[in-house]
């Protein structure tokens, strides 16, 4: 995926744009899972959020096109 978009005049990554998204929604998923109590059934936590935020970066970037951002 190559491209970039056009934040007042500056040009971004697109990946990096989609990589903070990701983030932030590892983020509130995160905390959802830490409140309903389910983080207990894992044994690595981090490794939990590291692959959310690897799964959330593949379904954005896979559902980029179809929202309108065109490589």
């Amino acid at each position: 995926m190559t491209g970039e978009i056009s934040i007042d005049g500056v040009f971004v990554p697109t990946l990096l744009v989609l990589g903070v998204i990701a983030m932030l929604l590892t983020m509130a998923l995160s905390r959802l899972l830490n409140a309903f109590g389910l983080y207990r059934f894992v044994a690595y936590r981090a490794l939990v959020d590291l692959c959310l935020f690897i799964l959330l970066l593949g379904l954005l970037a896979w559902a980029t096109p179809s929202i309108g951002f065109h490589p």
